[in-house]
């Protein structure tokens, strides 16, 4: 997936996964996954996408800081 934000391409095919993160069963409607991405100059992304009554309903692409990003990550 693309997508553009404030001037910057966020890319899941150029980016390199730092961590993944599955919550319920396939097929669940309220089950979803997370996956925290890195672009090659450093800027984090978390990609998004669940079923119809989960907390992220539809695919998407959200811009995060390095610190968000290890605030993400310390959350295991």
């Amino acid at each position: 997936m693309k997508k553009v934000i404030c001037k910057v391409e966020y890319d899941t095919e150029t980016a390199s996964v730092v961590e993944k993160r599955t919550f319920g069963e396939f097929g669940d409607p309220c089950g979803y996954e997370e996956t925290l991405y890195v672009t090659p100059d450093g800027k984090f992304f978390l990609y998004v996408n669940g079923g119809a009554e989960s907390v992220h309903p539809e695919e998407n692409i959200k811009r995060m800081s390095a610190a968000k990003a290890d605030e993400w990550k310390a959350q295991a």
